[in-house]
């Protein structure tokens, strides 16, 4: 998906729904890492934390015991529109949410004791200049080899031809040359097995996994296909490939 028709398709949904999958019924097997207990396990009481790409703040409002003050930021106003909604329904008094282009920080330098990011672009030099020193980072990602069997049946989809690794790569190698240390990266691929037809269809028409899913009638012949070859007793089967990257800014 080109980068306006994603940023169109992002603020859309922000407003509609966050970033918020939680009734989406999904078993998945083999998930190694639980990416916001690993951030929960490195915050103090007393930190300030940042999560870059927050969506509908779903995730973060899990987190406000672990830190002192939670800021959440996105690009997207329809999302942090939903984040300030929900926010104010969990009526919690230490999280605030922001409208901010991750690429450029508007935050003082050595703010932040710890700064996640999930599923979403980041600049590992505007991470390090906002770390205090000693402060950690982890972030997320959605492996090149992601809902694999989904974009090889509709023959197009999220990175799809991209070399697997490539992205992990990369960020190691910007962490590294941005000064970080203790680089560590973990990678799992597990099974998911979506329950019915209906929560496969709210994943892609919510997400860019395919993209422009549903502009084209054939699509929904390619997703019926699909789901009658990929239909198990455990219910529709796909993959979820990740990885997790932490670091530690020097101090």
């Amino acid at each position: 998906m080109k980068s306006k028709n994603y940023e169109r398709f992002y603020d859309q949904i922000g407003k509609l729904n966050g970033w918020d999958f939680s009734d989406v019924k999904c078993v998945s097997e083999g998930v190694k890492r639980d990416f916001w207990k690993e951030a929960a396990k490195v915050c103090k009481p007393s930190d300030l934390l940042l999560d870059i790409g927050t969506g509908g703040g779903e995730a973060l409002l899990t987190m406000t015991d672990s830190a002192l003050l939670l800021v959440g930021i996105d690009l997207s106003a329809g999302m942090i529109e939903t984040a300030t909604r929900n926010a104010a329904k969990a009526g919690v008094s230490n999280v605030r949410f922001l409208q901010m282009d991750a690429m450029k920080l508007d935050f003082p330098g050595k703010f932040f004791n710890v700064v996640t990011c999930r599923h979403s672009a980041f600049c590992t030099r505007e991470i390090a200049r906002v770390l205090l020193s000693g402060g950690i980072f982890l972030t997320q990602q959605v492996s090149e080899n992601d809902k694999l069997n989904l974009k090889e049946a509709f023959g197009r989809g999220q990175a799809l031809g991209a070399e697997p690794g490539t992205l992990k790569k990369r960020y190691e190698t910007e962490l590294n040359e941005a000064g970080f240390v203790d680089i560590q990266s973990f990678e799992y691929n597990a099974t998911e097995y979506y329950e019915t037809a209906e929560d496969l269809m709210f994943l892609l028409q919510h997400t860019p996994i395919i993209p422009g899913f549903g502009q084209n009638e054939l699509d929904y012949q390619v997703f019926y296909k699909f789901i009658r070859d990929h239909q198990t007793e455990k219910g529709i089967r796909t993959n979820a490939a990740r990885f997790m990257i932490t670091a530690r800014f020097p101090g």
